[in-house]
């Protein structure tokens, strides 16, 4: 299966744009941008409105 990587930001509590990089095994980037939207939001109690995909990219790729 395919891996894939999530480039993004989310608007952290303290009031900034708050970058991150999720890697996930999925089988299209579509399936890998809807676990990275989840993750963060589960773990920083953060809405999807608030979450800023800016790229997703299979392993290996730019």
């Amino acid at each position: 299966m395919p891996v894939f990587t999530v480039r993004g930001s989310f608007y952290a509590r303290r009031g900034y744009w708050q970058a991150f990089s999720k890697t996930h095994e999925a089988e299209t980037g579509e399936l890998a941008r809807e676990w990275a939207l989840s993750e963060i939001g589960g773990c920083h109690h953060v809405k999807r409105s608030r979450i800023r995909i800016e790229s997703v990219n299979a392993a290996g790729s730019t």
